[in-house]
């Protein structure tokens, strides 16, 4: 029986499921980025966060409590000298989890997990303007002004023709 066991148990055995997210981690803290399915990405960032947090103090005990659920030193110390330094002022929240669709093969729904703070592509103020707030844009007001502006360039014309004209 399953009572109080809330975590999702992925269809494995507690070693199997230990190896799977010991690895994971492994990827992530060393890419940055990686495509999973939901279901193991929400598992993996209720493995990784509160190492992740507890990486936030450099010390000793830490990085062996780390070392015990990665059991990669290449990892532990990228983990505590790259990731640490950077998110180092957030209070939580350091993975995000983004849906991708189905995987063709067998309709499985997929996410890419990432670090927060290490997305290169989108820029800090993605999606705002320069006063910080989002541009607000009604449907069709490109069709009025370019109409306005047409307007106004055919009414110089007529003007300027009869000027020539007298």
């Amino acid at each position: 029986m399953r009572h109080g066991k809330k975590f999702n148990h992925l269809k494995r055995k507690v070693g199997h499921r230990k190896a799977l997210l010991r690895n994971m981690s492994g990827s992530l803290i060393e890419h940055k980025r990686i495509f999973t399915t939901l279901a193991k990405a929400k598992a993996l960032r209720l493995y990784l966060e509160p190492l992740v947090t507890k990486s936030k103090t450099n010390t000793t005990h830490s990085r062996r409590v780390v070392y015990s659920y990665l059991n990669n030193k290449d990892v532990v110390k990228e983990l505590f000298e790259t990731i640490s330094p950077k998110i180092a002022s957030r209070p939580g929240g350091y993975l995000r989890i983004i849906k991708m669709g189905f995987r063709q093969s067998d309709s499985a729904e997929m996410a890419m997990i990432e670090f927060v703070d290490f997305n290169d592509v989108l820029p800090k103020t993605a999606g705002k303007d320069a006063g910080g707030k989002k541009r607000r844009s009604r449907r069709g007001g490109k069709k009025k002004a370019a109409a306005a502006v047409a307007a106004a360039t055919t009414a110089k014309a007529t003007t300027s023709n009869k000027d020539e004209e007298e």
